[in-house]
């Protein structure tokens, strides 16, 4: 990393290219990652699934976009992030347009779980913006790509509307697919041109910070206990903010009995604070400390999700005039959706406060 000042100031153009261009290509990948928490409703009905089958089509893609990260970030910092993004870009078109065209269950299972590729531009992202920006800045860019994360509302959005918006037979004698099969396709597009613009609007000398080094080396931060405890962190702000950003719209149908385009918004009002309070949390997390951070959003998250956890009923006294209920207590839709945005909000500054550890202990390995 180059910490000349003229030098910084010199690449601040190229630089917010980078940021800008990674944050609205990932915004795009996680909106086809997580595609199937809307999808999956109409699908469900299409191809008569039991929820366990529903279940598996988005954890198949989920597990997919988590297992080759820790490669992905590696080839990232070798060959840089230009290159790898864009090949992503490129490689996730395939199996999102043959999701518009599965005729199975089977084959739906199938391209999820290519199409879940997507998931691990996170880590391309993050090392890249990590090569570019010096570290009392990367916090704050980090922050600022994560929020990115908002891409799982996009399908929230624009889907219930497409779906009922789009004949079913599609246009062009189905050559354009309509109903649900509409948004894997218009995705399909969207990541082509997405990778265009990428390839083309990045700076053509990208940085590796990792060129060179042997393979064994850049593995070497995997043998602190520190590292694995980050990721259990992880899990916590991030993991279960997948679970819930690809289950809660099912959830909502499926409890409260609304539809789906309603389920849609309500799930979006706990994606947006997860999401857009990345760059917040980087912000606070270098002016406080990361670590005071995590103590904060760990202990906002335990609140709600033990009220979130408490079952619904009364208790009943028993007194010599006979039987008494008090304290009932009943989960309704919106002290529900009021919870689960308190969740949000943890799982947004704490995504941040995660990341900000790993420059300061790990600056070479990022």
């Amino acid at each position: 990393m180059v910490h000349d000042p003229v030098q910084l100031e010199k690449e601040r153009p190229d630089r917010l290219r980078v940021l800008w261009l990674s944050t609205i290509g990932f915004t795009l990948m996680f909106a086809v990652w997580l595609m199937f928490g809307v999808l999956g409703v109409p699908i469900r009905k299409e191809f008569g699934l039991t929820d366990v089958q529903l279940s598996w089509l988005s954890a198949v893609a989920i597990l997919n976009g988590s297992l080759w990260r820790l490669f992905a970030g590696i080839l990232t910092d070798r060959y840089g992030g230009r290159l790898v993004f864009t090949l992503m870009l490129f490689f996730t078109a395939i199996p999102a347009y043959l999701v518009s065209r599965a005729g199975s269950y089977q084959e739906l299972l199938l391209y999820a779980f290519l199409v879940g590729f997507a998931g691990n531009a996170f880590s391309v992202g993050i090392a890249w913006n990590s090569a570019w920006f010096p570290k009392e800045q990367q916090g704050f860019a980090l922050g600022v790509f994560g929020a990115g994360n908002v891409g799982a509302s996009v399908t929230k959005f624009i889907g219930p509307a497409l779906i009922a918006s789009i004949p079913p037979a599609g246009y062009l004698g189905g050559l354009i697919p309509g109903g649900w099969r509409f948004i894997p396709f218009l995705y399909a597009v969207l990541l082509v041109l997405m990778g265009f613009v990428l390839w083309f609007g990045t700076p053509r000398q990208d940085k590796r910070p990792g060129q060179g080094r042997p393979f064994l080396e850049m593995l070497a931060p995997l043998k602190y206990v520190r590292v694995w405890r980050f990721s259990l962190y992880y899990v916590v702000v991030f993991g279960a903010y997948v679970a819930l950003s690809a289950w809660l719209p099912k959830y909502y149908v499926d409890v409260f009995g609304l539809p789906l385009h309603e389920a849609a918004l309500l799930t979006a009002l706990f994606i947006f604070p997860a999401s857009l309070l990345r760059p917040l949390g980087g912000y606070l997390s270098d002016r406080l400390g990361a670590r005071r951070v995590m103590y904060w959003t760990f202990g906002i998250i335990l609140v709600a999700s033990g009220v979130l956890m408490m079952p619904e009923g009364h208790i009943v006294l028993y007194t010599k005039g006979g039987t008494k209920e008090v304290m009932q207590f009943t989960m309704n839709v919106w002290l529900f959706t009021a919870l689960v945005f308190l969740i949000g909000v943890g799982m947004g500054i704490g995504k941040a406060a995660v990341y900000k550890h790993i420059p300061t202990y790990f600056p070479r390995d990022v």
